[in-house]
């Protein structure tokens, strides 16, 4: 049994929202206590244009622990969404008779299966192992097929009811909200759509015209049966309609993970959503990741690092923090060492809500353990239970069979946390029933609680699980010691 401490790696100024918070995982606590949702999911999307950055792994891995965090905290189903967003510009030219810039998005530009390869190389094998870290499921969904469901596509429609409304919000300079809608013959859309036009709007959808430098003037009919022409949305307009969508889910609470830069550009959404009239229980919960900034003091980008040379990149700066591909190891161990330095970070909300240079971030990827902590399931446990399995008297600990216990086979390590203390254990088997009672008739009572008899701990069970907790299926793990228990 060893004691958990706190980070000592990092000293971070105080800040107001860190003067509010114990955890950072609090922040969601008013909303889980308003809305009472049966699972909450942490969006976070990427740009499918080449390797990740250490910015964009450090918001994934941060997604990934805190729904970690929120299942013990709250009791609720946690779920990581990803949202490849194969949208992102694959090229951009100029119309040399109007001078127009148009732009083909990576999915026009590829194909679907190139896009489905994309994510494979740089992000399937890397999640695959956040959530085994993490013991977090996750899904994943493209841009493509996110703005073709019927949802997403009503959501929009419902925006145009008050284009003129929100279209300041959307486009503070000019006015010109960028709807692009690709030529249905070559996928090339004007970039800024000065001349795609709504001609017309009813019951049945919205008609656009648009005009193409090889195709010349077109129409395009939107309508949310139909997942045809493709509806490219600019960032800030696909982001309000992405989080009124989700917004109107009743049971799942969705949590939008964003890079700290993003903390400017939510002001025009919120904006937005405010014109909209979205009600308090639709408006969007996020979460700004610290972000990673360049010796300059400029967000580290996939953009600026594309314009120069990375051999001209200032010493600060490590190969594998502009592609995390380079990391010199194995991709497991890049996983354990992002997850150590996350956690690090959540130890503190100063440690968080901040920003961080690559040369503080390679100081303390330095700093890490020479040896990682050992991959375990986590499990928070009441004191008297994790007393019992420390001295080695109770040899099954009994759960609901969420997504997370889902994962545990025999073989797998848990990590029993109580107080500060924790104790390692090796799972040596798995049984799953549909009710305590049927738990209770197959499993030894002493081997669960050695204390208590059957009816006394039936009762406790059910004071700590309601029963929509317990309709989701019961599992008896049983346990032995890793290592006999030390004092902390």
């Amino acid at each position: 049994m060893s004691r958990s401490g706190t980070s000592t790696l990092l000293i971070s100024p105080n800040s107001v929202l860190a003067n509010a918070l114990l955890r950072t995982i609090d922040l969601l606590r008013p909303r889980v206590q308003a809305v009472r949702p049966t699972r909450i999911e942490f969006v976070v999307g990427t740009q499918i244009n080449g390797a990740p950055h250490l910015g964009t792994n450090l918001v994934q891995t941060a997604a990934f622990l805190l729904a970690k965090t929120a299942r013990r905290e709250f009791s609720i189903d946690t779920r990581v969404q990803f949202g490849a967003l194969d949208n992102a510009p694959h090229e951009v030219v100029l119309d040399p008779e109007t001078h127009h810039a148009y732009q083909q998005t990576y999915v026009h530009a590829l194909g679907k299966d190139k896009i489905t390869e994309l994510i494979d190389r740089y992000y399937t094998v890397f999640f695959d192992s956040l959530s085994e870290a993490s013991g977090t499921d996750y899904a994943v969904e493209t841009y493509t097929d996110q703005q073709a469901t019927p949802g997403f596509r009503a959501e929009f429609l419902r925006t145009l009811e008050r284009l003129e409304d929100i279209r300041w919000w959307m486009a503070p300079s000019h006015g010109t909200v960028h709807i692009r809608i690709p030529c249905p013959e070559c996928g090339w859309a004007e970039k800024r759509a000065d001349r795609t036009k709504l001609i017309r709007f009813g019951e049945d959808g919205a008609t656009f015209t648009a005009v193409c430098f090889d195709h010349g003037r077109y129409e395009a009919h939107i309508d949310p049966e139909d997942d045809a022409p493709y509806l490219d949305l600019a960032t800030l307009y696909r982001n309000l309609v992405k989080e009124r969508t989700l917004g109107r889910a009743t049971d799942v609470l969705h949590v939008m993970m964003k890079g700290g830069d993003w903390a400017f550009g939510c002001q025009l959404v919120d904006g937005a959503l405010g014109a909209l009239g979205t009600p308090a229980a639709h408006m969007p919960i996020r979460i700004f990741t610290p972000q990673v900034l360049a010796p300059t003091g400029a967000k580290l980008s996939k953009s600026l690092l594309r314009e120069r040379d990375t051999r001209l990149l200032p010493a600060d700066v490590e190969p594998w923090m502009v592609d995390t591909t380079t990391w010199p190891g194995a991709l497991d161990n890049y996983v354990d060492s992002l997850v150590w330095l996350v956690g690090e970070l959540l130890t503190d909300p100063k440690h968080f809500f901040r920003s961080f240079t690559v040369k503080e971030l390679g100081r303390l990827m330095s700093a890490r353990p020479v040896t990682l902590p050992v991959r375990a399931h986590e499990m928070g446990i009441y004191k008297r239970y994790f007393d019992l399995i420390a001295s080695g008297r109770k040899s099954v600990e009994v759960r609901v069979n969420d997504s997370s216990r889902r994962k545990i086979r025999a073989g797998s390590l848990i990590r029993f946390r109580c107080q500060g203390d924790q104790v390692l254990t090796r799972v040596t088997r798995v049984a799953r029933y549909a009710s305590f009672e049927e738990m209770f008739d197959h499993e030894r009572i002493g081997s669960v609680n050695p204390l208590a008899t059957r009816e006394e701990q039936l009762a406790n069970i059910r004071q700590i699980y309601p029963p929509e907790r317990e309709a989701l299926g019961v599992v008896a793990i049983g346990i032995e010691l890793v290592d006999p228990p030390r004092p902390a």
